[in-house]
């Protein structure tokens, strides 16, 4: 045994037992407002902050020592305070940021909930269906993707399709399918008010939420959000259908593409967002890969086999993702633009 590389190893270890129980710490410093506060106060000791946030100093002070030692808030030794750095705060306090990540911790917090499903799952191989997981997963995943499709969606993504964006300005219809919690739905109807939106997903709470979430920024009036499964929802002559990160989920993507074709207009695109992802297993051993099938083996893959279905995995890649395109009649299927954490594609009838 080399024990240098041992040492190497066992250092990478610690460094991810670090990370694992730091985001206990993480989630508690989004849920209690100690990161806002923090921003807010500039440097602060631990009982200017508790007091900020209504918090016990004890606790508070554990805490910020848990979030120096990983570099997430930054101790002066001299005047014994702390500060977050304004890279951090755009990240950790900024729920407007592109670059906003407590949403993300909510999703590690649920998958630790399904172990106990998944362990079994891999014996049985049986799935787990997305309306079985815990409700701090669909909160996670839309404060996780909602900030990209803020700053992305109607700046870079739409205007990448065929003809959408003077279609959406004119005055189109638009179907936005897996929708959620309505993010993606919501701010397509912010930037485009003459056209009419519906969102669609097969998980009734999700469906509650999204339909507040339209009354309380004020597009009710041209968003409707109705329960229905990807490959049966109503409506045609859509000029656009979108689906944002669920494709690789469903029990039946092929179904739901077929679905999709038939429901679009002549000239309507289907616009697919499916996180990054090369082709070969090689070409995604790298930190978002990790991050990817780490949530797909808790997530995306349960869900899918929880119907039966093909199980594509968060890292289907794009060979895949176009073979069931054309296997499903769209005459075209190409990658339109992309992230560091996703691919969009545009489909044509």
């Amino acid at each position: 045994m080399n024990e240098t590389k041992l040492n190497e190893f066992l250092g990478k270890v610690v460094g991810d037992i670090g990370a694992a129980m730091s985001a206990v710490m993480v989630l508690l410093g989004d849920k209690l407002g100690l990161y806002k506060g923090i921003a807010k106060l500039g440097p602060c000791t631990s009982a200017e902050l508790a007091k900020e946030t209504g918090t016990a100093e004890r606790y508070v002070r554990e805490w910020l020592g848990n979030q120096a030692a990983g570099g997430y808030v930054v101790y002066e030794p001299k005047t014994e305070r702390y500060h977050l750095p304004p890279e951090q705060a755009f990240a950790l306090a900024d729920e407007g940021s592109p670059a906003f990540m407590p949403g993300a911790f909510q999703l590690i917090n649920a998958m630790f909930k399904s172990e106990p499903r998944i362990f079994e799952n891999f014996r049985t191989g049986e799935g787990l269906d997305w309306c079985d997981q815990d409700q701090s997963l669909f909160e996670g995943t839309e404060r996780f993707f909602r900030p990209g499709y803020v700053n992305n969606l109607v700046q870079a993504w739409l205007p990448t399709l065929d003809g959408v964006v003077a279609k959406l300005q004119a005055g189109g219809k638009v179907a936005d399918v897996g929708c959620g919690h309505g993010a993606s739905t919501i701010v397509m109807a912010q930037a485009f008010p003459k056209s009419r939106f519906v969102g669609f997903d097969y998980h009734k709470g999700s469906i509650e939420v999204a339909r507040r979430r339209a009354k309380a920024a004020g597009v009710e009036d041209r968003v409707a959000f109705e329960v229905a499964s990807a490959a049966a929802y109503p409506g045609d002559n859509y000029d656009l259908v979108t689906l944002f990160d669920c494709l690789h989920d469903m029990g039946d993507p092929l179904a739901a593409a077929r679905h999709v074709r038939k429901t679009l207009s002549k000239s309507g695109s289907w616009m697919v967002v499916e996180p990054f992802a090369g082709d070969k297993l090689e070409e995604n051993l790298n930190p978002v890969g990790r991050v990817f099938y780490a949530a797909s083996t808790c997530v995306c893959v349960p869900a899918s086999l929880a119907h039966h279905g093909p199980a594509l995995g968060a890292q289907a890649g794009e060979k895949r993702t176009r073979a069931l395109a054309l296997e499903a009649g769209f005459s075209s299927f190409r990658r339109a633009t992309q992230t560091p954490f996703n691919l969009v594609y545009e489909g044509k009838a």
